[in-house]
């Protein structure tokens, strides 16, 4: 079918004025308030990361960012509310490793798809989590901790805060690594979990430096080893856990903030580049490391969506090794 000059020429006509209207509306985005979604409760790192960055965009852009807080169903209902949101940047997701990488593996019927139903906007931070022992467990390396392991069959427990979580599968990564034998003991979240490790109802367990801070400096945790492969600023002593016993190891939970794929990408482009200058404020930097984070090099829009595919690949067969997948 050939069209004639005119059709051409309207087509080409309508196709430039979608682009100037998409450019115009991202020159005057924000006009109103801003949602950004986290899937977590109140006062956790997450929570945390997302009123630091609010702020920010605040001060950049002269709008009000505001935090709604969807918690439940593994971040599954908050997920779910921004991907059937109106994509026009005024919801975005707080949307941790979990929600990104380890849900899609994780259950039987996820309603929403990480690749096509959201945009990466920015990475935001990575996690560290510390290797923890209860300071009665008769080890004082990772070296130690394996030969406890294999003296004691059937015995050994670890903690998480719940099945599938960074905590469960960092384990279930050092297990696959190191041939260790552990059974794991699921927790309502890091909290219980920690109390229980401290208390000495359960050996060990990795924890994010957030909630395990208090114990390591009040030296009342034994730690083994941090999940990075470079060691913590704030807690320089404790060795990554490829140079203390388990070569090649990292595994590193992170923060990303993304909105719904069909947002127009001018908005998005505006996004990502207000995001990226924000992350290297230096001040920023500062409070993700007092929160207990680290920071992280950022990458494209194209870039985060290939890491986005690649880590999903990574703990997909993490899950389906310890036997988890489409378990929830």
């Amino acid at each position: 079918m050939r069209f004639t000059r005119p059709v051409v020429r309207l087509a080409a006509g309508l196709a430039l004025a979608v682009i100037a209207a998409a450019h115009a509306q991202a020159q005057d985005y924000p006009a109103r308030t801003v949602t950004i979604v986290n899937p977590f409760a109140p006062g956790g790192g997450v929570d945390q990361m997302a009123r630091l960055i609010a702020g920010k965009l605040e001060q950049r852009l002269g709008r009000s960012f505001v935090i709604e807080n969807k918690t439940g169903a593994g971040s599954i209902i908050a997920a779910t509310h921004v991907q059937k949101s109106n994509p026009d940047g005024y919801t975005l997701l707080m949307a941790p490793s979990p929600t990104m990488a380890v849900n899609v593996s994780l259950f039987k019927n996820l309603p929403y798809d990480p690749l096509t139903d959201f945009v990466p906007l920015a990475l935001l931070a990575g996690t560290p989590f510390v290797l923890m022992v209860n300071l009665d467990l008769p080890v004082h390396s990772v070296p130690e901790l394996l030969a406890h392991a294999k003296a004691n069959p059937n015995k050994m427990t670890f903690a998480s805060a719940g099945p599938g979580v960074p905590h469960h599968l960092f384990m279930e990564l050092f297990k696959s690594m190191t041939g260790m034998e552990a059974s794991h003991v699921p927790y309502r979240g890091s909290l219980p979990a920690v109390n229980d490790l401290v208390a000495g109802h359960i050996p060990m367990m990795f924890c994010d430096i957030g909630p395990a801070a208090g114990l390591l400096q009040a030296k009342r945790v034994r730690p083994l080893g941090i999940s990075t492969r470079t060691r913590h600023p704030a807690y320089a002593d404790i060795p990554p856990l490829h140079e203390a016993g388990v070569p090649g190891f990292e595994a590193v939970s992170w923060q990303m903030i993304v909105a719904p794929a069909k947002t127009p990408r001018p908005i998005v482009e505006k996004l990502h580049k207000e995001l990226a200058a924000i992350l290297e404020q230096q001040d920023v930097k500062d409070q993700i490391l007092k929160y207990g984070f680290l920071p992280v090099e950022n990458r494209s829009v194209e870039g985060l969506q290939g890491y986005v595919k690649s880590e999903i690949a990574r703990w997909g067969k993490v899950v389906r090794d310890a036997g988890i997948a489409g378990s929830q």
